[in-house]
């Protein structure tokens, strides 16, 4: 079965992200529990955690993914920021098992001169640190490659999964990727993009698809999203992907934009046009 869903608001009570979620006929989804712009800790009150599991099992909407806070910095090396992200990492996971969503997705962030070994070192070290609750998996996302962030190569990933003890999966954001310099405009750029996931990776621990177009070029490193089959990546390669055996029963997640009079819902629905098994 194709699970799509997008990422959704927990505005007025986190059980509202399932509403929404059933709005635009998505079938799994994403949240924040809380801006993730700022230092702040998830405040779920049980009712509301009661009502979110309920409306979520009642509706088939599932597997939930909780996107962890934009300051997060894993590669870090200067001290105040490793604690406060270790923090924030703890009290999400904390949080996915009080809603029963089973997997924490963070960017590994930027070494900022500790160097790709040194952040990943640092990465394994402060995830390392989180006492992971039964049921909850943390999964690590590949990134745009920007600066000194981690993440643009599957070497990073693999990289941080070989270190940390901990039973680490893996995201996989197409728009990031493409990125990166992975080409999934076309069906064959998607095989060898796959290949290589598989030899540096393995497909096994490919845990979550964040389903997006992207408006930049291959290799740009530049990371902004369209709508699915309207960017660079384009049709072709979005059909190629979502239809490729790799993804079989993993959830695809959306982050596109909201804009030309598309929404969530038109890019669900695009999606099922393009899934064709």
């Amino acid at each position: 079965m194709l699970r799509i869903g997008a990422h959704t608001s927990i505005a007025g009570g986190v059980y509202n992200a399932v509403s929404e979620q059933i709005e635009y006929d998505g079938n799994c989804g994403q949240i924040f529990t809380h801006s993730p712009q700022v230092w702040q800790d998830p405040n779920i009150e049980d009712d509301e955690a009661d009502r979110f599991r309920d409306l979520s099992e009642e509706n088939d909407v599932r597997p939930w993914v909780i996107h962890s806070s934009y300051l997060v910095n894993l590669c870090t090396p200067k001290e105040d920021l490793r604690e406060k992200s270790i923090d924030s990492m703890q009290k999400e996971v904390d949080a996915a098992a009080k809603l029963d969503i089973p997997y924490v997705n963070v960017h590994l962030g930027a070494h900022t001169g500790a160097g790709v070994e040194g952040g990943l070192d640092n990465a394994a070290s402060a995830l390392d640190e989180l006492e992971v609750p039964d049921g909850v998996t943390v999964l690590v996302e590949s990134d745009a490659g920007s600066g000194t962030k981690l993440g643009g190569q599957f070497e990073h990933l693999a990289g941080v999964l070989e270190r940390s003890e901990q039973e680490l999966e893996v995201c996989l954001d197409t728009a990031h990727a493409f990125a990166a310099g992975y080409d999934l405009s076309t069906p064959e750029g998607v095989e060898e993009t796959f290949a290589e996931f598989d030899d540096v990776v393995g497909l096994e621990k490919l845990a979550c698809v964040h389903l997006n177009d992207s408006k930049h070029d291959c290799g740009t490193n530049k990371d902004e999203h369209a709508h699915i089959g309207e960017g660079l990546i384009g049709p072709e390669g979005m059909e190629a992907f979502l239809n490729h055996d790799a993804v079989d029963d993993v959830p695809l997640v959306l982050e596109t934009p909201t804009e030309d009079g598309k929404s969530y819902e038109w890019n669900i629905q695009r999606v099922r046009e393009l899934y064709d098994r």
